[in-house]
């Protein structure tokens, strides 16, 4: 049987390190972000989660109890750069109104998000970047920082909003349809990853929203990693700065847990949320993209024939009867 060890769980919560399709699921839960890669080709991937918070309004005198369940369903489709995903949240909330010593209570509950979209990888330094060969001469060569690992790999991403009925989450005037797009990158350092989302939302509205997500993301262990968040938001209608945490840990090849927490920094209204959930691998991803550039990729192609052989030898010499 073949064990592959996880040289970073951030395979798990982002991306894979060098090449789409990797051994173990890769999801983007816990964070808000997008890893730049794709989950690779006729994988079909499904990442959700519930969660539950408080909003407080100063202004409008509000308290809100809410919960809410949010899903991401992935698939790589004709090859290992693309990826179709749908995303969104389902949320209910409570919402308390004290005016004047007056209270009241009301309640509303729908989709607040539903996004269709693609996202298309356009540059990967780990197959476009030629490997360095090492320096046999000099020791102090070889340890010297490689300003190249600076480069990120970069993705596009383009997508649809789209609500349906009467939504009270659509602000006055707003569309059922509007598009979006980001772009997104992502640095790989060891134990260490690097993800940023730009983002621009709602085009068509005349109230746009933009947004900026840096994602630092480190292994602990084999299994376990934890993660950091910073999300900027910045629209005429709405404007936040939020923080998330928490981590991710991984249960075999294809099922992931999480947990997470954010907090904001504003009283209009000031928010937490804690929340948890799971990303579990449907795997009919059978032969890999070995793409000849690519240095893994010849990496990857090496280690594939060497492990089918192992794996025939094994079917030939386990049993005495086989001839």
């Amino acid at each position: 049987m073949r064990k592959s060890a996880v040289f970073s769980l951030f395979l798990i919560i982002a991306t894979s390190l060098h090449a789409q399709y990797t051994e173990t699921i890769n999801s983007n839960r816990p964070g808000q972000s997008q890893g730049a890669f794709a989950v690779g080709t006729n994988v079909i991937q499904l990442e959700s989660g519930l969660y539950f918070g408080d909003e407080e309004h100063t202004g409008l005198g509000t308290e809100t109890d809410l919960w809410g369940v949010d899903y991401q369903l992935r698939y790589g489709l004709l090859f290992e750069n693309l990826e179709l995903n749908i995303s969104g949240a389902f949320e209910s909330q409570n919402i308390y109104r004290d005016f004047l010593g007056f209270t009241s209570e009301g309640k509303i509950s729908n989709f607040k998000s539903n996004t269709i979209g693609a996202k298309y990888l356009i540059f990967d330094p780990y197959k476009s970047l030629e490997e360095d060969k090492p320096n046999l001469y000099s020791w102090k060569a070889n340890q010297r920082f490689k300003w190249k690992t600076l480069i990120p790999a970069i993705s596009i991403y383009a997508g649809a909003n789209v609500a349906f009925g009467d939504n009270p989450y659509l602000f006055e005037g707003e569309g059922k349809f509007s598009p979006k797009a980001a772009i997104i990158t992502q640095n790989n350092w060891g134990r260490w990853v690097l993800v940023l989302n730009l983002i621009a939302d709602k085009l068509s509205e005349d109230f746009r929203s933009y947004t900026g997500i840096v994602t630092v993301t480190h292994t602990l262990s084999q299994n376990l990693a934890i993660f950091g968040e910073y999300q900027a938001i910045k629209g005429d209608i709405y404007a936040d700065d939020i923080l998330r945490a928490g981590g991710a840990y991984l249960i075999g090849k294809n099922l992931q847990f999480d947990i997470s927490g954010l907090v904001n920094f504003k009283d209009t209204p000031s928010k937490w949320q804690v929340g948890a959930g799971v990303s579990y691998r449907l795997d009919l991803h059978k032969v890999d993209e070995f793409l000849e550039e690519s240095n893994e990729g010849n990496k990857r192609r090496r280690r594939s024939e060497k492990l089918s052989r192992e794996n025939e030898g094994e079917d030939d010499g386990g049993d005495g009867n086989n001839n």
